[in-house]
C-alpha cells in the first residue's frame, strides 16, 4: 500500500534521525492519538497498542480501527503515524515507556539479533504451508518466524498506451529501450517517465535487473558488479537527458504524476492500480524493470507491509494471541485488507485463489509479473545496508560521482554492517 507517511516508504528509508532519536530516547508526537486509548476496540481485559504507517488509500484507518474493534479479548488501540517519520518514530519509541505492543514494519535481522521482535513460529506453523514460501523465507532466522506478511506488493512500471502508440514506442524490455523511449515520450509538458522523485525506489531493481543480488548465499555483498556499474552509467544519462520527471508533487507511490499526464511511465506500486484504472480506464499498461546487460534479467520488485510483536513489551502473549486472530484466523477481514483499499496480493495461497478483484484484467497482469520476475527481501540486507545503497544513487546518478568510487564507498559500510549481523 502506499503510504503519505514518507516519500520512499518502501523499507528502504529508516531516516538516519532514527538512530539519534532512538539514543536519545525521544519520541516523535505524530499520529491521530497517543497510542493509549480512544480508538480501541470493545474488548476487556489487556489494552494493547498497535503502530501502523499512514496508508495513502481511503478507509484503511477507518478499516485497521474496524477489525480492532471487533476483537473481544483485548481493548486494541491504533497509533496511526502520519507525517514523513514512521520508520523515526517507531524506533525510536521502542526504546521508550511507549513502545507498542505490536507494529508494523519489514523483515529486518537487526530487529531479531537484538531481541526486539518476537518468535511467531508456534502461530504460523499451522498454517505455514498456506503463505508464500518466500514470504516465510523473509521473515525467518535459523528456523524461527519472526513476523507475519499481511500483503505483498509487487512494484513496476505504469504506462500510458496512447501515449506509446503515438510515438510508436513498443514497451522497452531494455534499460537502453527504456532511455529511448523516454526521448520519444517527452513533449511540450510531458515527461517521458517518472522513477520517483529521488530514484532510490528502483535501486534494488537496479542491482536484480543487472542480474546482480543484495547480497549472496553466504551473506557477502553481490550487488558490486559490472551490470550494476552499467545500470548506473545509463540511469545517470536517463536522469540528465531532460527526459524524466523530477521534482514531482507527489512521489513514486502516488498515482498522480500518470494520472494527471505529467509522464507517460511511473514507476508505482500495485496498490495504485485501482485509483489509475479508474483514471484511465484502458489506456492503462503494466511492465517489469527492463533487464541492463547482457546478464540482467527483467524485475519486478515485490515490497509489502508485516505484523511484528514487540518481544520487549508487556504483554507479549496477549499481542500474539490478537496477531493470531486478526492476520491468520480472520480471513475475511484479510482479504478485505489486500483488494478493499488499492490492489495487494494476500500472502496466502488460500486467500489469493479466491480474491476474485485480481482474477483478471491488470489485475492478473500483475500476480503474472510478480509470479515471473519477483524479487522479495533479504532479511539481512538491512536499512543501514539500504542506505549506504542509497547514497551510491545519490552520488553517481543524481550526481556526476564515479559509480565504482561510490560502490567501494558503499562496500566498506555494509562490510562493517555484515559483521555486526554475522560476524
Amino acid at each position: 500500500m502506499s503510504a503519505t507517511s514518507s516519500s520512499n516508504w518502501d523499507r528502504r528509508s529508516i531516516l538516519r534521525a532514527a538512530a539519534g532519536m532512538a539514543a536519545a530516547g525521544t519520541l516523535a508526537a505524530c499520529g491521530s492519538n497517543n497510542g493509549r486509548g480512544g480508538s480501541g476496540g470493545s474488548g476487556s481485559g489487556k489494552h494493547l497498542v498497535q503502530y501502523f504507517h499512514a496508508y495513502g488509500e481511503a478507509g484503511t484507518e477507518q478499516a485497521i480501527k474496524r477489525y480492532a474493534a471487533a476483537y473481544k479479548k483485548a481493548d486494541v488501540s491504533t497509533s496511526w503515524i502520519t507525517g514523513n517519520n514512521f520508520e523515526s518514530a517507531l524506533f525510536a519509541t521502542l526504546l521508550s515507556s511507549k513502545a507498542p505492543d505490536l507494529f508494523e514494519f519489514h523483515p529486518q535481522l537487526q530487529l531479531v539479533k537484538s531481541g526486539q521482535v518476537a518468535d511467531l513460529s508456534d502461530i504460523i506453523n499451522p498454517v505455514k504451508d498456506d503463505f508464500n514460501p518466500n514470504d516465510i523465507k523473509s521473515h525467518t532466522v535459523d528456523g524461527k518466524i519472526y513476523g507475519i506478511r499481511m500483503i505483498d506488493d509487487p512494484q513496476f512500471f505504469y504506462y500510458r498506451k496512447s501515449m506509446l502508440e503515438k510515438a510508436k514506442v513498443d514497451v522497452p524490455t531494455t534499460l537502453d529501450e527504456l532511455i529511448e523511449a523516454a526521448a520519444k515520450l517527452t513533449t511540450g509538458k510531458v515527461k517521458g517517465i517518472f522513477l520517483g522523485n529521488d530514484f532510490t525506489a528502483i535501486q534494488n531493481n537496479l542491482i536484480w535487473s543487472a542480474g546482480a543480488d543484495t547480497l549472496d548465499a553466504k551473506n557477502q555483498i553481490a550487488y558490486h558488479t559490472d551490470g550494476v556499474v552499467e545500470g548506473l552509467k545509463k540511469l545517470r544519462t536517463l536522469f540528465t537527458s531532460g527526459n524524466v520527471l523530477l521534482g514531482a508533487p507527489t512521489d513514486f507511490w502516488d498515482p498522480s504524476s500518470l494520472n494527471q499526464g505529467l509522464c507517460a511511465i511511473q514507476w508505482g506500486g500495485m496498490w495504485s492500480m485501482p485509483a489509475m484504472q479508474q483514471a484511465l480506464g484502458d489506456d492503462l499498461g503494466i511492465f517489469p524493470f527492463p533487464k541492463i546487460g547482457s546478464a540482467g534479467k527483467q524485475s519486478v520488485y515485490n515490497g509489502g507491509w508485516s505484523m511484528f510483536v514487540n518481544a520487549k513489551g508487556k504483554n507479549v502473549d496477549a499481542a500474539k494471541e490478537y496477531v493470531k486472530w486478526l492476520w491468520i484466523d480472520q480471513k475475511q477481514y484479510q482479504e478485505d485488507w489486500a483488494t478493499s483499499y488499492g490492489f495487494h496480493i494476500p500472502p496466502r495461497t488460500s486467500i489469493a485463489n479466491q480474491a476474485t478483484k485480481l482474477k483478471s484484467g491488470l489485475p492478473a497482469e500483475g500476480i503474472k509479473l510478480f509470479t515471473d520476475y519477483g524479487h522479495f527481501d533479504n532479511i539481512g540486507f538491512d536499512q543501514t545496508m539500504q542506505n549506504a545503497f542509497s547514497e551510491v544513487i545519490a552520488s553517481s546518478v543524481r550526481k556526476n560521482g564515479n559509480p565504482e568510487a561510490a560502490l567501494d564507498t558503499c562496500d566498506k559500510k555494509v562490510n562493517v554492517e555484515l559483521k555486526k549481523l554475522f560476524g
